[in-house]
């Protein structure tokens, strides 16, 4: 009996030796704050992010304690969420989107902040240029203007018939503007008359298809956003329902049911913020760390979409595709 008194004893000290020396040091785990619109556990992009932190040993409620705020889709709320991540005095401040870099940079100049997915993160004044950020942000970037006239010929390749696309964008977010616009330039740059269709709402998503049965639009181009991200399966389900091909930004919009996609991998985006995350919590200022642009790219093809659409991809097209959904 006393030998086993003595062992657990022992287990138990061996046990509550870390814990003891944690409350003696008053050591706290480093806090991250995501602020986001609708990406948290378990989904693949906020997945994705916990996958690059634990490539640097960084696991939640372990290593590091992860504190997700999330608007769903609400960008009024951002302001409130991001002023609470900083009451909660994180050390890093992960924004996922442009509305939620611009939440939290105006709430503060001195927690460094982590960026996804940016879109003309110079021209929106976040950072001073790729190269040498400045400030408190810097992360990555997804190059979307330039991607449009990619994207355009693309579904060009894919419809040879179309003619009068219209671009779906969220005029609740006024830098989308120029990525709508670029759009519309690239297509005119292929003969095609594009017409910009704004949509800052569910209701105003489905007006948009509405009038584009009045416009005699033939394919759809969908730009991302807060509000148009979470409604993806509504816009394939009303582009399906209006005969309308789609073309959008990421892989989850085609899953979702749109006919194609092009852009850069948003789960590598996400899994490539844990770089930037752990390199500040380890020393490192944003100032330092480089913005970095996308590096994969993929073409994302949905067969049965276009089966149900009455509609024959290309076999050329379907070779270069780097996932098809059949």
């Amino acid at each position: 009996m006393p030998r086993i008194g003595l062992a657990v004893v022992v287990t138990l000290s061996v046990t509550l030796l870390p814990l003891a020396v944690t409350a003696q040091s008053g050591a706290k785990l480093p806090r991250i704050g995501v602020l986001t619109g609708t990406v948290q556990p378990p989904s693949p992009r906020a997945n994705a992010l916990l996958a690059g932190l634990r490539e640097f040993g960084y696991v939640d409620r372990q290593t590091v304690a992860i504190e997700w705020r999330l608007s769903g889709g609400k960008m009024e709320r951002l302001p409130d969420l991001a002023a609470e991540l900083v009451r909660l005095n994180v050390d890093v401040i992960v924004a996922v989107d442009n509305p939620t870099i611009v939440a939290a940079q105006r709430v503060t100049k001195t927690i460094p902040i982590v960026m996804i997915l940016a879109s003309d993160p110079v021209g929106s004044r976040f950072v001073a240029s790729l190269a040498r950020p400045g400030g408190n942000i810097t992360g990555l970037t997804v190059q979307s203007a330039e991607l449009q006239g990619k994207s355009m010929q693309l579904l060009k390749e894919a419809l040879p018939h179309v003619s009068r696309p219209a671009v779906l964008w969220d005029h609740s977010e006024p830098e989308r503007y120029q990525l709508a616009r670029s759009a519309q330039v690239a297509a005119e740059a292929l003969g095609l008359r594009a017409q910009l269709m704004g949509a800052g709402s569910l209701a105003e998503i489905d007006n948009a298809f509405a009038a584009m049965a009045r416009e005699r639009t033939d394919a759809v181009i969908v730009h991302g956003s807060q509000t148009i991200f979470p409604n993806r399966g509504r816009i394939a389900e009303l582009a399906m329902k209006r005969r309308l091909p789609t073309m959008g930004w990421s892989a989850d919009t085609v899953e979702a049911g749109l006919l194609m996609s092009y852009g850069p991998n948003f789960l590598d985006l996400h899994r490539r913020a844990g770089y930037y995350v752990a390199k500040i919590l380890r020393g490192a200022k944003p100032t330092d760390l480089p913005v970095e642009q996308p590096t994969k790219f993929e073409l994302v093809i949905n067969l049965k979409t276009a089966k149900a659409l009455g509609l024959t991809i290309p076999q050329s097209l379907l070779l270069r595709a780097d996932h098809v959904i059949e």
